[in-house]
Formats: structure tokens, C-alpha cells, sequence
């Protein structure tokens, strides 16, 4: 019940705040978000699975975001930041769709 508390409370605070991610960072910020979705997928697929552990996911959850995030920038550093977002969009995306799979398994078990 916290957890739906604390997001109804955070769409509230950023419909009236309209926050504006820095024009610097705006390329980091998909690859962020669809990091932040593996970790959801995957932590909600470990509940259903009953070894949900929460220090796990939060060490999951920032460690994912930084991760891709730093893949992004070295790419960025490099020269080959979209071939390397790209790959990372891919692997992230193969994962979240795996979970996603696990969890319609658990679900709609006969």
C-alpha cells in the first residue's frame, strides 16, 4: 500500500512541479528508464516467485541504472554512443520481455 502511496504522490509532485531533465543528460535518461523496467520486471517476478529479497532489488535497481548509464557515456566518449545505446536497449529489453514471460507463467499456471 506504501509503494502506491508513494507513486500517486510522485506523478502528483511532478504534474505540479513539471521538472525538466538537463539537456546534458537527456540522452541518458531512456537508457535510465528501461533500466529502472528490468528491475521492476525482475523484482516483481522474484515476489511471484517467493525469493524476493528488497535489499536485492534496490541494489539491482541503482546498479542497472548506473551501469547502463556509464555504457552510454563511455560510448558517447568513444564515438559509438548510439551503437552502444542500441546495444543496451537490446540486452535490457531481451531481459525485461524474459521477466515478463516468467511472470504471464506464474500468473496463468493451470
Amino acid at each position: 500500500m506504501f509503494a502506491v502511496l508513494a507513486l500517486v504522490a510522485g506523478v502528483a509532485l511532478g504534474v505540479v512541479f513539471e521538472p525538466s531533465v538537463p539537456l546534458a543528460l537527456q540522452p541518458y535518461l531512456p537508457i535510465a528508464v528501461v533500466a529502472a523496467l528490468d528491475a521492476v520486471f525482475g523484482g516483481i517476478r522474484a515476489k511471484l516467485d517467493g525469493i524476493f529479497d528488497d535489499k536485492q532489488f534496490v541494489i539491482s535497481f541503482v546498479s542497472n541504472v548506473l551501469v547502463a548509464a556509464l555504457i552510454v557515456y563511455l560510448g558517447d566518449q568513444l564515438g559509438v554512443g548510439s551503437q552502444l545505446s542500441t546495444g543496451v536497449v537490446v540486452v535490457l529489453g531481451v531481459r525485461i520481455f524474459g521477466n515478463v514471460a516468467g511472470i504471464r507463467r506464474h500468473l496463468f499456471r493451470a
